[in-house]
């Protein structure tokens, strides 16, 4: 017996090119929220059935591929996102699904390097957002990386594993002072022990295992985890001198933050020292347990339950 698809997928034409959406519906009454993925360019529409399917939900949600990313690359191979870009590409998107939905304002949620663009579209579109959801949020991306490597460098001590003791030395100075292909290789071998001591994602068994369960993504979908360096080599360079706290810390808008209590990929005690300085009209901290950068596949639970909460509270 087959059963109904829970989602709805299309291509929008967005900043000059066909861009990749992913509808989870509920009521046409109940919000919206709009999930910006990580990466840059690595696309979280394909662990969406796992957070989405099935859920009781009380708001419709969108995801969407960025450009450089996904479903949205492998449409436009030719075309290489820098930060303005996906800024702009945002705003459309969001002004795309305000007249889609019929509603004033869209609840903007942000993961990983989705946070960079969620927190500053947050600041500066007021106009548009209902709220701000931070999770795996960035304030700054060295500090973090700097902090990140500590903690891993203390697990791996702890656990007296003298073979990744000597990974580790070979890896050298880190974070590198510039950001380039052996940086980045640096930054692979780090996620990789960070995921190994489940103090980042694990993604060469969790990751793939989604992968390939999802209704959404096929072969094809795999390309860009091993191109997509290259194609988003000038926003990693951006990245590399990002820091929220320049942007400031006024917000017109409710601000959230759900962290994973685990995460030393996007530390939580950064993340947490800058939220304690956020003015905003309402804010608050969902710490999830056993959880670590991706609260929404590590503790799929205590993450529903989260925003099923601040959705009430922005829209009761």
């Amino acid at each position: 017996m087959k059963t109904e698809k829970q989602y709805t997928e299309e291509y929008v034409r967005i900043g000059g090119i066909e861009q990749y959406l992913l509808h989870y519906r509920s009521k046409p009454e109940d919000p919206v929220l709009l999930f910006i993925h990580g990466g840059p360019g690595q696309t979280e529409s394909f662990f969406a059935f796992l957070v989405e399917e099935y859920a009781e939900r009380d708001y419709n949600i969108v995801y969407y591929d960025q450009r450089g990313a996904g479903k949205t690359w492998l449409k436009n191979k030719k075309s290489r996102p820098d930060m303005e870009i996906l800024k702009r590409d945002l705003l459309e998107i969001v002004l795309y699904m305000k007249k889609q939905y019929v509603k004033e304002k869209i609840g903007i949620v942000g993961h990983s390097w989705g946070s960079v663009l969620g927190s500053m579209f947050a600041l500066e579109h007021p106009e548009h957002t209902l709220c701000y959801i931070g999770c795996g949020q960035v304030i700054n991306i060295v500090e973090n990386e700097r902090t990140g490597y500590e903690i891993l460098k203390e697990a791996i001590g702890k656990g007296g594993n003298k073979r990744d003791q000597k990974k580790l030395e070979k890896i050298g100075v880190y974070p590198p002072p510039q950001f380039d292909l052996k940086a980045y290789r640096k930054m692979g071998q780090i996620r990789r022990l960070q995921g190994k001591y489940r103090l980042a994602q694990d993604f060469d068994r969790t990751v793939i295992d989604l992968w390939r369960r999802s209704p959404v993504t096929g072969v094809r979908d795999l390309i860009l985890f091993v191109t997509g360096v290259s194609v988003n080599m000038q926003l990693m360079r951006e990245l590399m001198t990002y820091d929220l706290r320049k942007k400031g810390s006024s917000y017109q808008v409710p601000v959230y933050y759900v962290l994973g209590e685990k995460d030393s990929q996007t530390p939580v005690g950064i993340s947490i020292t800058y939220l304690e300085t956020v003015q905003a009209p309402e804010k608050n901290l969902y710490l999830i347990s056993d959880a670590g950068h991706a609260p929404m596949i590590d503790n799929v639970e205590d993450y529903r339950k989260a925003v099923r909460e601040i959705v009430r509270r922005v829209h009761p």
